[in-house]
């Protein structure tokens, strides 16, 4: 994968200079001035760079972006292939996905900090796709081979390819970085575009489920080849690799990093909901099939222009407050989800919530980044900040499931998912105000020390 003649940098930690923007504040070692003093460190851009990023943002469209069309497998399985199952069960075969995606970042990131990286973005990329194949061998009513295809095996594959492709980020961007990523992160709103049309037509069409799932797998495997041959890190891994025990006694002294896993947790448990639930949501109210299908594709494409977008905003508003808006105004869309009536009502509330939704996660690795003093450790903060409030996502969608019943009570999930989704929002709210106090006391502190050596 990698070339033995390419020239490779020595890993130095980044700094910030800007709260919630591109780099990290209150870090004034003397490894982060060396780092201002050579500034070519960080290419910001070239052939290899951008080659990096493109490979990066195909293996999100393949994984996460895959993820997130669940919905699509939800109404499906509900009406035609699992219809012995209740929604809540077949909802824990996406939520189990969702949440591998990132709970496994456990694994896979201190692992990336130890120099596998092509061996996880391997090894991810091969199981992708033999658990879509395995999946289009699953036979109806059989649940455990769907949920051991789709929930397990995909879940995982994911989940080794996650942290890896956006941190990789940070091998050649530091100025750029929040835009870098936010780049990387709308292949996964892209692939929520392309994956939807395509299993509806598939999977409803003539080729039915099990050669529809085989060309989608197939799709999903030459895509995933093209981002394995053009990925390629340019740092050694850190001679000392974060330690997971270090960084999680870290962690628990470090107030806005906690603030920010409880609200993520809180937040991801209502986040789904309308994911997975819109497109049967439009069709039980009666809207016409070939509108319902494209429910979650509206939502997507919004999604994909917001992760677009949000680098760009965020360089203006700060990743902190960015993020609070985007939960806040999400909580809000969800609990309008009891309104959702009409062709009118389905396709604004999937625009809105799919840009808000998409601005939320765009700025999930950058907020951590941002939160991060020693990005040495960023590899391991994003394991454990993503394993512990992927919690929320794997218990969210099935608590509505449940909440839904067979008699579809739409209100009921609608109003739990908001509820929490809003809790959320304040805890992200809360980690904010902590983190500017001390942002506020580290600059004071810092001018005072000034004015002693001065004096």
């Amino acid at each position: 994968m990698s070339s033995g003649s390419e020239p490779r940098m020595p890993y130095t930690a980044p700094h910030q200079d800007k709260e919630g923007s591109q780099t990290l504040e209150g870090s004034h070692s003397a490894k982060d001035s060396d780092l201002f003093s050579h500034p070519h460190e960080f290419p910001e851009g070239g052939l290899a760079a951008w080659m990096t990023i493109f490979g990066a943002f195909l293996a999100q469209l393949c994984g996460i972006g895959y993820t997130m069309s669940f919905g699509v497998y939800q109404d499906f399985y509900t009406q035609h292939y699992l219809t012995n199952e209740t929604s809540s069960a077949i909802s824990w075969i996406g939520s189990l996905n969702t949440f591998l995606v990132t709970a496994v970042g456990l694994v896979s990131g201190p692992l990336y900090d130890r120099g596998y990286f092509y061996h996880l973005i391997i090894a991810g990329s091969l199981l992708q796709s033999f658990s879509l194949f395995m999946l289009s061998l699953s036979k109806p009513d059989q649940y455990y081979q769907i949920f051991l295809a789709q929930g397990l095996g995909m879940g995982i594959a994911s989940g080794l390819v996650y942290v890896p492709t956006i941190t990789i980020v940070s091998h050649y961007f530091q100025r750029k970085r929040t835009l870098a990523m936010t780049f990387v992160a709308s292949g996964s709103s892209l692939g929520a575009v392309i994956h939807p049309i395509m299993l509806n037509n598939l999977l409803n069409g003539r080729l039915g489920f099990g050669n529809g799932v085989r060309a989608s797998a197939g799709f999903v495997s030459v895509l995933l080849l093209i981002a394995c041959l053009c990925m390629r890190t340019r740092l050694d891994p850190p001679v000392t690799p974060a330690n997971y025990i270090v960084a999680a006694k870290k962690c628990i002294g470090d107030a806005p990093f906690i603030c920010m896993i409880v609200g993520g947790f809180f937040f991801q448990t209502g986040f789904y909901y309308p994911l997975f639930f819109i497109q049967l949501d439009s069709i039980k109210h009666g809207l016409s099939v070939t509108f319902s299908f494209y429910s979650l594709v509206i939502l997507n494409v919004s999604n994909c222009v917001a992760r677009v977008t949000s680098g760009f905003i965020a360089t203006f508003t700060g990743v902190p407050n960015l993020v609070i808006v985007a939960t806040v105004s999400a909580s809000v869309l969800n609990l309008g989800m009891i309104g959702l009536s009409s062709l009118a009502s389905a396709v604004v509330l999937s625009m809105m919530y799919g840009y808000f939704a998409g601005l939320y996660i765009a700025m999930m690795a950058p907020l951590v980044a941002t939160l991060t003093p020693d990005l040495s450790e960023l590899g391991a903060r994003m394991g454990i900040c993503f394993f512990i409030s992927g919690f929320g996502g794997l218990i969210g969608t099935p608590i509505s499931g449940a909440l839904l019943t067979s008699n579809y009570t739409w209100w009921i999930p609608a109003v739990f998912s908001g509820v929490v989704s809003v809790t959320g929002g304040i805890m992200y709210t809360v980690m904010r105000f902590i983190f500017v106090r001390r942002q506020i006391k580290e600059k004071h502190n810092a001018q005072l020390e000034i004015i002693d050596i001065v004096s």
